[in-house]
């Protein structure tokens, strides 16, 4: 397993705040410990709102940053501190919680929710959604449904299992990283800590914790049974 940033991450200029990027060698992880300093200091208690609101005005808190271009659709609720890039969209219902950055060009699906979670330039959150303390790479896709758990049962600090020992993570809440263009199918769950390699697929409906490598497909065997069925006429 590795941890390292530049193992997930191809494209250190699409992602939104460049302080945000660990330097060489360090891990991916790093990226949500700078959220906080970094979106304060870039913020410095002002807010800029240069999208475009469709239908209802969204429910706005705190400070925040939108980009020329975001379309924020109605009954979106944004709380502050949060980062927004240039031409995103952001559909009907969905939640972004405080210490979210999001990049140029993403997509935040109806009643999804984001919480204290980067997502670099293209990527894209489906309907139904939750991305919780996650960072998702470069046009990377988290399809409906999904599930990125972000908390272990027992609430205690997550630490990430490696050959070298255990890598401590210093917070209960850790949700995936999930590299650049790697796609998680509709209705999936990664349990916390998941680290995804870029260009790998998790297809529909598949629980995955750990370390899954880069360019891999990854699905649960399944099998379908087809038995005969009475008539029942349906009111």
């Amino acid at each position: 397993m590795t941890l390292e940033a530049q193992y997930y991450f191809n494209h250190p200029d699409k992602i939104p705040l460049g302080q945000l990027f660990p330097d060489s060698g360090g891990a991916a992880l790093e990226i949500l410990r700078n959220l906080k300093p970094a979106l304060d200091e870039f913020l410095k208690d002002s807010t800029v709102n240069a999208g475009i609101i469709k239908g209802t005005a969204p429910h706005l808190y705190g400070y925040y940053h939108i980009g020329e271009d975001t379309v924020i659709y109605n009954d979106v609720t944004i709380i502050g501190p949060v980062f927004i890039g240039k031409g995103c969209e952001i559909m009907p219902g969905a939640i972004i919680r405080p210490y979210s950055v999001i990049g140029d060009g993403c997509s935040i699906g109806h009643g999804s929710e984001i919480k204290r979670s980067v997502l670099f330039a293209g990527a894209k959150v489906a309907s139904l959604a939750f991305v919780g303390d996650s960072v998702l790479g470069k046009s990377a896709r988290v399809g409906s449904g999904a599930i990125t758990a972000n908390r272990r049962f027992d609430q205690k600090d997550i630490a990430i299992k490696q050959l070298s020992g255990a890598y401590e993570v210093g917070d209960s809440y850790c949700g995936v990283i999930l590299g650049d263009s790697a796609r998680i199918g509709a209705n999936c769950v990664t349990q916390p800590g998941t680290h995804i390699g870029p260009y790998t697929w998790i297809y529909p409906m598949t629980t995955v914790r750990g370390f899954i490598p880069r360019q891999k497909r990854v699905y649960h065997p399944q099998s379908i049974v087809m038995d005969e069925n009475e008539i029942v006429e349906l009111s």
